[in-house]
């Protein structure tokens, strides 16, 4: 970790200029995850004034808790003040596996078969309870997006969400950061230099505030990645946000 500051620091000597010059916009964006590395991560992107948007799901923690359990009240009520985003990754963080007929969706927890089935009033509430949780928190609510845990959806799932008036946001190729990735086969340094060199305006990087079965934690890199691709021209910008891109795309 302390390699990864050095070089963030000296690429902030290097690039001071071009990194204050917006020549594209990239969107960031937080699942949950295993919480372990929030704070650090929270703390470079208040160091950098980077907003991100985040996902929320009530997913179990390193501290024995979950993610939306009032000990992280504190850690929501920080990020909101500091001016994030923030979306629905479903309360359960359960997978969308397939429709039922026009009017039903699988909904199954991670390694398992079984499930359940939603129907919209169901998926709606899936969403909503997130909302309520962080309403409870932080005394603000979601904005009008969610993700589906995996990013994997399905038509009834899409349909049903907008339904209740929620969009669904995914990450592009070159945003994917691989933070959940094994490390022995993709080590940070790599996971690094992919990015910046694969990066373009208009990306939706997606990332978590810690992998429970990464070994070597992103999180130590994450300076890295802020500073270089800040270095290349890149402004961020959270997913709700006018950027010019998103503001040209709405007019045509």
């Amino acid at each position: 970790m302390r390699w990864a500051r050095v070089l963030a620091a000296l690429l902030i000597l290097a690039f001071p200029a071009r990194a204050e010059t917006c020549r594209g916009t990239v969107h960031l964006t937080i699942d949950t995850g295993w919480m372990d590395r929030a704070e650090q991560i929270a703390e470079v992107m208040r160091r950098h004034g980077v907003k991100a948007t985040l996902f929320l799901a009530d997913e179990r923690t390193w501290r024995g808790d979950t993610a939306l359990s009032d000990s992280w009240a504190g850690f929501w009520r920080a990020r909101a003040a500091e001016g994030h985003a923030f979306g629905s990754h479903t309360l359960r963080h359960w997978y969308f596996r397939g429709d039922v007929g026009t009017d039903r969706v699988r909904y199954v927890p991670w390694g398992a078969r079984e499930g359940t089935t939603l129907d919209a009033e169901g998926l709606c509430g899936e969403l909503r309870a997130v909302e309520d949780r962080l309403r409870a928190m932080t005394g603000r609510g979601l904005d009008p997006i969610w993700r589906a845990p995996g990013g994997r959806t399905t038509p009834n799932a899409l349909r049903f969400a907008e339904q209740c008036g929620f969009r669904h946001i995914g990450w592009t190729a070159n945003g994917f950061l691989g933070d959940e990735l094994p490390s022995d086969r993709y080590p940070n340094r790599a996971l690094v230099a992919q990015s910046l060199r694969a990066i373009r305006d208009g990306e939706v990087l997606v990332m978590h505030w810690g992998i429970r079965s990464r070994q070597e934690k992103y999180a130590d890199v994450f300076e890295e990645l802020i500073v270089g691709l800040k270095a290349r021209g890149f402004c961020f910008a959270t997913l709700t946000e006018p950027t010019p891109r998103l503001v040209a795309e709405a007019r045509r």
